[in-house]
């Protein structure tokens, strides 16, 4: 069972995700916060599996709840939900330690896969989210650009490979088809990768591959 907590100002919202993850047996959800500080309340004390949570809340924002929830329990997978995809909210979430950002326009089908993945350990963003970092990096230049080149120098060509799927948000049992790997052999080279670039998760990875223009290589 995975176990779910919901984070968001409106009650409406939160009743509208619960009664979508409440239609899936393997899904219970555990508790509901208003805000940002008891978001983090929720985590400290009921530690779900995998947290949804709002941008926009009074108080401690869902930003800095991230944060905290990164520093108070790193083993609950963060998703933002939000209404935003400004490429600076996104990428201060994804950096805050979030293993995923959704938009409310999410289908419902979409938001149960999305917390069995993030359960799993993988990442995920939407569409629209993905095109937002796309567009973010695009340039590939600048101090950022030199810097994360400079990171995945120490890379093996196979785990640039890795490296620049997981910039496309490709799962690891599509990254092992794509690259004739068995899935265990992905998570290998994923758990390296990781370690070597310093990330903690796949979506932070993500960004160091769109930042060192891996995803314009040919």
């Amino acid at each position: 069972m995975i176990r779910v907590g919901i984070a968001d100002d409106e009650a409406l919202v939160r009743a509208g995700v619960r009664g979508i993850l409440e239609t899936a047996d393997d899904l219970e959800v555990v508790g509901e916060a208003d805000d940002g500080r008891s978001a983090v309340e929720l985590v400290r004390t009921l530690r779900p599996d995998v947290l949804l949570l709002d941008v926009q809340m009074p108080g401690m924002d869902g930003l800095l709840a991230a944060n905290a929830v990164r520093d108070t329990a790193p083993e609950t997978a963060v998703v933002v939900l939000t209404t935003f995809d400004y490429d600076e909210y996104v990428l201060r979430a994804l950096r805050a330690g979030a293993v995923g950002y959704l938009l409310k326009d999410t289908d419902p089908a979409e938001l149960l896969r999305a917390v069995r993945v993030v359960a799993d350990g993988e990442a995920v963003l939407s569409p629209r989210v993905t095109r937002t970092l796309v567009e973010h990096f695009s340039g590939g230049c600048g101090l950022t650009a030199e810097r994360s080149r400079s990171r995945v120098a120490c890379l093996t060509e196979r785990e640039l490979d890795v490296l620049a799927l997981i910039g496309r948000g490709i799962s690891n049992s599509e990254i092992g088809h794509r690259l004739h790997l068995s899935e265990g052999t992905v998570k290998a080279h994923v758990s390296r990768v990781l370690t070597k670039l310093g990330c903690e998760n796949r979506v932070q990875a993500a960004i160091v591959a769109h930042e060192a223009g891996l995803l314009r290589m040919p």
